[in-house]
């Protein structure tokens, strides 16, 4: 039943209370499903409300002033919707913010990275507050993110690099790309494998390039998704050298 509130605990965050209102419990069911979070899966017991992004993104335009407290607050959430309403909520802020505001909500951001634990979470904020943030500044966070036991931190890493390529600089991902390319979780060789396709919209011979030397070690779905608009002879010159 759609617009059904969470009634366990009403919230005094009005950020809160207003996207509780757009709860659906049938959502939340195959979201839990859709995230994996079983037990062992990636998203081990995570919690939803079962609200779509579009209302998520409306509540936090609604709410772009919440204060930052209010805004750590919701990113600490059960709630998977709360937390990218948290997130939303600071990428709008970080972008009206003067440097001080910046600083401060990228220090959050990091500071809070364990509450950032899932692919959409990342994907969504980590390009335009991290990789914004460190723009013409030391990545040396990224190098040191990289050696993290945390899945969710070692893709805010690559993530980050987006704002970079999305710029036309591609030796930030590509360095993090060779840090990363044995990382043991699937959902990292994805997002490897994604920010190196989009290496190759940039620089195409630098991102072949670096397949020369790493095609034949780096995991096959890495691989794939860094060459899937390839075309078809050049796919399987580079699947050849992995097999």
């Amino acid at each position: 039943m759609k617009n059904k509130r969470i009634e366990s605990s009403i919230p005094k965050n009005p950020a809160s209370r207003a996207l509780r209102e757009l709860a659906d419990p049938k959502k939340a069911i195959l979201y839990r499903r859709f995230f994996k979070t079983g037990p062992g899966d990636y998203g081990e017991g995570d919690q939803f409300l079962g609200v779509i992004v579009p209302r998520i993104r409306a509540v936090a335009k609604q709410f772009c002033e919440l204060p930052i407290s209010e805004a750590e607050d919701l990113l600490r959430s059960p709630f998977h919707e709360e937390r990218m309403l948290a997130l939303c909520i600071l990428m709008h802020q970080y972008d009206r913010g003067d440097n001080k505001m910046r600083a401060q909500i990228y220090d959050l951001y990091l500071a809070n990275a364990k509450h950032i634990n899932n692919w959409d979470l990342v994907d969504a904020t980590a390009p335009h507050i991290v990789g914004r943030h460190l723009e013409g500044k030391s990545k040396t966070i990224l190098f040191r993110l990289a050696k993290s036991k945390n899945l969710w931190k070692r893709r805010i890493t690559i993530l980050s690099s987006f704002w970079e390529i999305r710029r036309g600089r591609v030796d930030l991902s590509l360095a993090l790309a060779k840090k990363l390319l044995h990382d043991p979780h699937d959902l990292m060789h994805k997002a490897i494998g994604w920010m190196l396709r989009e290496v190759e919209k940039k620089d195409g011979s630098g991102l072949r390039k670096f397949l020369d030397v790493h095609a034949a070690t780096m995991p096959r779905t890495m691989l794939r998704y860094a060459i899937e608009r390839f075309p078809e002879t050049k796919r399987k010159k580079y699947l050849q050298k992995r097999t």
